[in-house]
C-alpha cells in the first residue's frame, strides 16, 4: 500500500490545478487584441456612417462601395471626401492595373505623374494589412508625398503593410473593381464614371446593359 503525506497530497493539489490553469492561460496570452477605439471595428453588424462611405461608379458596369477609415487616416480620409465632393474624381482612368496586384487612379492626365492642387499629406501608415479590396494612398519614394492617387488591391500583398497608408476598404462591389482593364497604361483603360460620399446620397448612373455584371 502506498502512503503520501498530507503535505505531499496538498502540493500535488496545487501542482494538479497550476498545471490545469496553464493552457488557458497561454491561449489568454496568444489570443489576438481587441480592436481599440483607434481601430475600425470589422465582422460587427454596425453599419459604417455615410460620412465614412466611398461611393465609385466605375465603367466596369457597376458601384463599388468602399467604407473609409477616418479612425486610423484621419487626414487621408478627409482629402478623399474633399476631392470627391470637388468632382476630381469623375471621369478619372484607372492608368495602372496588374493582375493579380492592384488598379491605381487619381490622376487627372492619366500617366500617374500628376495629382489634385492640393498639398501633399503626411503618411499615415497604420497596421490595418493589405487585403483583397483594400484600398491604399499611392505615393512616391518620399513618405510623404500621397496627394490623390489610390490604389485597390485584387488580391492581398502584405508587403505593403506599413509603407502605404490605407484608408478604407471594399464593402461591396468588388466584382467592377475585378473588371477594371489590365494594363500599364491599359490599351482601353477602365474609368471611375463618378465618385461620391454616402451623407450626400448621389444617384448611381445608369449602365448599358451590356456592362451590367453579376457576382
Amino acid at each position: 500500500m502506498s502512503f503520501c503525506h498530507p503535505f505531499a497530497r496538498t502540493s500535488i493539489a496545487v501542482f494538479l490545478a497550476l498545471t490545469l490553469m496553464q493552457p488557458a492561460n497561454s491561449q489568454a496570452q496568444n489570443a489576438p487584441a481587441a480592436p481599440t477605439s483607434a481601430e475600425p471595428a470589422t465582422g460587427t453588424a454596425e453599419a459604417p456612417l455615410p460620412e465614412n462611405i466611398l461611393h465609385l461608379d466605375l465603367s466596369t458596369g457597376g458601384r463599388v462601395t468602399i467604407q473609409l477609415y477616418p479612425y486610423v487616416a484621419p487626414l487621408h480620409v478627409e482629402r478623399i471626401r474633399t476631392l470627391a465632393r470637388q468632382g476630381f474624381y469623375n471621369g478619372v482612368v484607372f492608368h495602372r492595373v496588374i493582375d493579380g496586384f492592384m488598379a491605381q487612379t487619381g490622376d487627372p492626365t492619366g500617366t500617374g505623374q500628376s495629382g489634385s492642387e492640393l498639398p501633399d499629406l503626411k503618411a499615415e501608415f497604420n497596421k490595418i494589412p493589405h487585403l483583397r479590396g483594400t484600398v491604399s494612398m499611392a505615393r512616391t519614394n518620399d513618405p510623404d508625398t500621397a496627394n490623390s492617387q489610390f490604389f485597390i488591391c485584387f488580391q492581398p500583398r502584405f508587403s505593403l503593410d506599413n509603407k502605404y497608408t490605407v484608408f478604407g476598404r471594399v464593402i461591396s462591389g468588388m466584382q467592377y473593381v475585378d473588371a477594371i482593364e489590365r494594363g500599364e497604361p491599359p490599351a482601353n483603360p477602365s474609368k471611375v464614371v463618378q465618385a461620391s460620399i454616402g451623407t450626400d446620397n448621389v444617384t448611381p448612373p445608369i449602365f448599358a446593359a451590356s456592362q451590367i455584371m453579376t457576382d
